[in-house]
């Protein structure tokens, strides 16, 4: 189903009521009969961005299966926070992996599933961006080379957040980490490291490739659903603004993740069988300063003396990421 474009009524603070659509046009979170997928009673941090990606992005996958679905689970802070033995948060069928094997184990289900002629039931393969992008990048791959009929999708609060916040191939440049100090003549996670991870999986070529944020529910929602309609192997990168490892409030963490896709710095997109087929275009583009600035994993960079090169250094990836996908229409004028 091809989503209905939403036109949002209330500039400044970018929302619509659901009252003002069509039931069939709202979203999985205002439906009473909703999955609630993670449930209450979980351990996550107030504000947590992950708790919220999981709720949503599992909810909507239940709705797209009738319920007929398996969730795995690589170990990080989603595991930890939902199920301290001996409770447990998931209200759908959920299997603990290993770090790395996440992908691996996934794939071992789907055929099992397949073998057993299940074919109705879905798996859904779950990770944080350590799980993801360094310890499990082997057995995703993998995955993605196979075209295993598996959705994986990447949490990303950009380090490693349960072990206490140690940098992670996700991690931007600049970021204060535990083992990316400020410290030295280009303090913070240096440049030109780490990986991105949706490109990756563009260019295995695989069915169905997506980025999304928590601020944008619709989206996420509309990306889940339709990811669920395909068979295949398919990923999804969903970035999750943590304010215990960013130093952000908690309640900043919804403005976090739209800032972060309004500056640029984190493109939202979909891609098909390898070639992006739609972009979500920023609406206000905004400078990266006024999303740097919430959070104190780059106070560094603006005292005790203001870094105003690293700064635009981190403005120029940004704009790299506007021009490589059209995120800002020709005659939209410059920040």
């Amino acid at each position: 189903m091809t989503p209905t474009p939403i036109r949002f009524y209330q500039v400044g603070s970018f929302a619509v009521g659901n009252r003002l659509l069509e039931e069939e046009l709202r979203t999985v979170q205002s439906d009473p009969r909703r999955a609630n997928s993670l449930d209450r009673g979980h351990r996550a941090c107030q504000g947590c961005g992950e708790a919220l990606g999981a709720r949503y992005a599992l909810d909507a996958a239940v709705r797209a299966t009738g319920g007929d679905l398996v969730a795995i689970n690589a170990t990080g802070c989603l595991e930890v926070f939902s199920t301290p033995f001996p409770e447990s948060s998931w209200r759908v069928p959920w299997l603990h992996s290993l770090f790395g094997n996440t992908p691996a184990v996934a794939s071992g289900v789907a055929a099992a599933l397949r073998v057993k002629g299940r074919s109705n039931v879905r798996v859904v393969a779950q990770a944080g961006d350590g799980g993801t992008v360094d310890i499990g990048f082997g057995a995703l791959s993998g995955m993605f080379e196979r075209n295993d009929d598996v959705l994986f999708i990447c949490y990303d609060n950009e380090a490693y957040m349960n072990t206490g916040v140690q940098r992670s191939g996700a991690t931007p440049p600049a970021a204060r980490t535990a083992t990316t100090e400020a410290v030295g003549p280009e303090p913070g996670n240096p440049f030109g490291q780490g990986k991105d991870l949706p490109r990756i999986a563009l260019a295995h070529g695989i069915g169905y490739v997506a980025t999304a944020t928590v601020a944008d529910l619709h989206d996420l929602e509309a990306k889940v659903i339709k990811a669920m309609a395909r068979h295949g192997a398919r990923y999804l990168h969903v970035l999750v603004p943590c304010p215990l490892g960013w130093g952000s409030q908690s309640r900043d963490t919804i403005r976090l993740a739209r800032l972060a896709a309004e500056s640029g710095l984190f493109p939202v997109f979909e891609a098909e069988d390898g070639i992006v087929t739609s972009v979500r275009k920023i609406r206000h583009k905004v400078p990266v300063e006024d999303y740097l600035v919430l959070q104190r994993r780059f106070a560094h960079l603006f005292k005790p003396e203001r870094r105003d090169e690293v700064i635009a250094h981190l403005q120029a990836l940004a704009d790299e990421n506007i021009t490589r996908y059209g995120l800002v229409a020709p005659e939209e004028v410059e920040v």
